[in-house]
């Protein structure tokens, strides 16, 4: 059988993180591809201006989130392997390695989480894409409500921000499991134009970082919306 084309080695072993705590590239390289494999297998991503994130260099991609599947969809659909921040009550069990193993970052929302901090800083350093989910937690998926995270990470390192729209997944529940959307439904993943968050001055006092916050919340808001026109969601 001819092998999808998108589709990675979704069998390949997990590879550690590194020594630094800094996630591997290389973990985060095989958690594409199984999230390739997973993504194209169960649903039927569309994804539109991938050509929008950065080849190669730091990258932030600022996801909006209302549903579970929403960041393995984005790991298995960005053109570069994604390092994301995820709450650490997701790391229970076997799911801990295995997570650490693929390149994602374990954080406390519950207090400032100095470790999560250097490694996602860390990622940013070493050329990586880092995934956020500004809005800090699940639910209406419209970035209504920001964390200042995004601001900081954005300024204190540089990169540029890509909004990402990914419509679809809320829309009707599945009837084998009710809890997903159903398979081989239509997902769709919109890239935006990058852009910095900063306003050139290289300020992180906190008012920089609250203007910051508006100017991000303007844009993601606004590639929400034309996401939504260009789709038809």
């Amino acid at each position: 059988m001819r092998r999808h084309p998108r589709r990675g080695e979704a069998g390949r072993a997990v590879t550690a993180p590194s020594e630094k705590g800094v996630p591997s590239e290389k973990g985060a390289a095989v958690g594409r591809g199984i999230g390739i494999g997973l993504m194209y297998g169960l649903w039927r991503p569309r994804v539109l201006g991938a050509w929008r994130v950065p080849a190669a260099g730091p990258v932030i991609l600022a996801v909006n989130h209302s549903h579970a599947i929403d960041g393995p969809m984005l790991m298995g659909t960005a053109p570069r392997p994604v390092h994301f921040l995820i709450k650490k009550e997701a790391f229970v069990g076997p799911l801990d390695p295995f997570l650490l193993g693929i390149g994602q970052l374990k954080v406390d929302r519950t207090s400032t989480d100095r470790t999560a901090v250097t490694n996602a800083l860390g990622v940013l350093e070493n050329g990586g894409v880092l995934g956020i989910f500004p809005e800090g937690t699940r639910g209406e998926g419209d970035f209504a409500s920001l964390r200042a995270g995004l601001a900081y990470f954005a300024v204190r390192s540089g990169a540029p921000i890509v909004p990402v729209a990914v419509l679809g997944s809320t829309e009707r529940r599945g009837r084998l499991i009710r809890t997903l959307p159903p398979l081989r439904s239509r997902v769709d993943v919109v890239f935006g134009d990058g852009f910095e968050a900063g306003d050139g001055s290289g300020r992180r006092t906190r008012k920089a970082l609250d203007e910051a916050t508006v100017r991000i919340q303007e844009r993601l808001t606004a590639h929400l919306e034309n996401a939504k026109r260009l789709t038809g969601r």
